[in-house]
Formats: C-alpha cells, sequence, structure tokens
C-alpha cells in the first residue's frame, strides 16, 4: 500500500511541476518598429539594404514585391507596393503562433484604441483609420486560441499622380 501511494506522489509531482513553470507568448519581443521599415512612405532601396532584394510577386501599374522578416526561426511574408520608389502600402501574413491579444495590444500602445471594429463569428477587424496618413487593417482570428492574420498599412492621401487607390488587399482578394 505504502508503495502506490509513493507512485501516486510521484506522479503528482511530475505533473504539477511543469504546470508552475511561467510560459512567455513567442511573440512578446516582436516590434513593430520591424514592420515600420516597409511603412508608406519608406524607400524601396533601404528596405533591399536591410532585407535583400525583394521579389517581384505582382507587375500591376503599381508593383508589388515581397520580402521577408525573420523572427525567431520563422521568416513571414511581407508584400509592398512601390511608387516612385517609395512604399504606398504594405501587407504582412503574420506567423500563427503569434497570440492576438499580446500584438493588439502592442497596435493600441503605438496608434491608440481602434476606429472601427468589425466581428464575424471567429474573425475580428480592427482598423485604425488615419494615423501619420496611414490607414491600418488588422485581422486577428480565434479557434482554440486567437491569433493574428495580417496586418496591412496604406497611405490615406496617395501621392501626386497615383492612378487609383493605394491599397493592397483587392490585389490579393482578401474581404
Amino acid at each position: 500500500m505504502l508503495k502506490y501511494f509513493f507512485l501516486y506522489l510521484f506522479i503528482l509531482l511530475a505533473i504539477i511541476q511543469p504546470v508552475s513553470s511561467q510560459i512567455e507568448p513567442p511573440n512578446y519581443d516582436f516590434s513593430l518598429d520591424t514592420l515600420a521599415d516597409f511603412y508608406p512612405g519608406k524607400k524601396f532601396n533601404d528596405m533591399e539594404k536591410k532585407y535583400g532584394k525583394g521579389e517581384l510577386t505582382l507587375k500591376e501599374t503599381i508593383p508589388i514585391y515581397k520580402f521577408y522578416v525573420a523572427h525567431i526561426r520563422y521568416k513571414f511574408p511581407v508584400f509592398v507596393r512601390i511608387f516612385n520608389g517609395e512604399s504606398v502600402s504594405f501587407f504582412a501574413r503574420l506567423p500563427s503562433y503569434f497570440l492576438h491579444d499580446v500584438f493588439h495590444q502592442s497596435l493600441i500602445n503605438r496608434y491608440g484604441k481602434q476606429d472601427e471594429y468589425t466581428k464575424i463569428e471567429n474573425m475580428a477587424v480592427y482598423l485604425w483609420k488615419n494615423k501619420d496618413n496611414i490607414k491600418f487593417i488588422y485581422q486577428g482570428q480565434c479557434t482554440l486560441n486567437c491569433f493574428p492574420m495580417y496586418i496591412t498599412g496604406e497611405m490615406v492621401q496617395p501621392p501626386e499622380n497615383f492612378p487609383g487607390t493605394t491599397g493592397i488587399l483587392q490585389s490579393f482578394k482578401v474581404r
């Protein structure tokens, strides 16, 4: 009987010990400054110096280039629409291991509370209408946990002689 008691005690201690460990979210050290390199108004040459040659992804009237940003052991794509050597909009497909709560809070800390919020089933879209002539759209989704899907930024006032709108989401058929 005493033998079984010590066996149960050992199993119980083995289970409880890892539960008391502190777990940090994987994106706790990700900074929005990383994405700021692609914000509208940033120079294309500076992006290529820091992230390597951009891959021409869509050759429309205004070309879209793809760059990769490394975080921990994962690279995620950032698509940038370039006009006259400068970014007019960007689209970043964020890693699914990022936690929505942490990423959304960092956006709130940087840009204030969102101007609009829409929730459809397990998806939420957040909109900041005009922060330094940039409109930000962020989407998060939830299944068992919540994670970011993408963030995009586009110029509110397009540059002179710019054909059409600066939005990049339509190019990828994102609703």
